[in-house]
């Protein structure tokens, strides 16, 4: 499935595409992203032995550096490679394999749309004056999805929905709070639902000048603790790619439902 023409140029004026694309320039520039995507392969693995599934679905498969496909293909007979855009790159590295599919969806449920219809053409004159209009919805795919992996997206989901409804609305910090919470909150509504994996970082603690640290939670809603757990830390500015000299590090947790 692919998305109309008017529906991208909504994707372009979000920035999807740049910002996709950011994070591919990212992970070039930074060898620290390595060891995070070899836990994540690993975790993907132990689940899919546990649940020997016949189909998985993968949400936010993005640029496929932290998903072990060849493997995965070897061990179930239909593998969903569901994401807003899919890079050229990804689909030129699966088109020959047979048992992998392309899905271009809104794992938010329909989100991104929500807010462009409700925001997306107001001007600063005319801003909503809270989110109370904004409805979340609960992503609800169109077939059954076997076994589900959330991967590396559940803090992601309302990055650009977010910016764009910062510069629309007259809402306050504690409203986008509680944005980003329920947002995340219908995500893990619908992975408790399925045999599910779920990775996602949970935090970010910034190292800046004079060996200062804060700590800046990004998963606001409960993860729960699931058949198995596993934490670890990625380094995400480990060459010190930041312009203002801090460093990055995300505390991840994978947890299997």
């Amino acid at each position: 499935m692919t998305h109309t023409a008017s529906y991208r140029r909504i994707l372009h004026r979000m920035g999807y595409y740049d910002y996709q694309r950011g994070l591919i320039y990212h992970h070039i520039n930074q060898e620290g992203w390595k060891a995070h995507h070899d836990h994540c392969r690993k975790f993907i693995i132990k689940a899919i032995d546990l649940f020997a599934p016949r189909k998985i679905s993968i949400l936010g498969s993005g640029w496929l550096m932290d998903l072990p496909l060849k493997e995965m293909s070897q061990k179930t007979d239909d593998i969903c490679l569901i994401d807003i855009v899919h890079p050229p790159e990804v689909k030129s590295q699966t088109s020959g394999m047979k048992n992998v599919r392309l899905i271009e969806q809104d794992v938010s449920g329909g989100l991104i749309e929500e807010v462009w219809k409700k925001a997306g053409r107001r001007t600063f004159l005319n801003r909503l004056h809270s989110l109370d209009e904004i409805l979340i919805p609960i992503y609800m795919p169109a077939e059954d999805p076997g076994l589900v992996i959330s991967l590396n997206i559940l803090t992601q989901l309302e990055i650009l929905p977010e910016k764009l409804l910062r510069k629309k609305t007259l809402a306050s910090d504690e409203a986008f709070m509680a944005f980003r919470r329920d947002i995340q909150t219908k995500h893990i509504d619908f992975l408790r639902n399925h045999n599910s994996v779920l990775i996602s970082d949970t935090s970010e603690i910034i190292s800046g000048p004079g060996k200062t640290k804060s700590e800046r939670i990004t998963a606001f809603t409960e993860i729960p603790s699931g058949r198995s757990k596993e934490e670890w830390i990625w380094d995400f500015d480990l060459t010190g790619y930041d312009f203002n000299r801090k460093r990055s590090v995300f505390k991840i947790c994978a947890v299997v439902f």
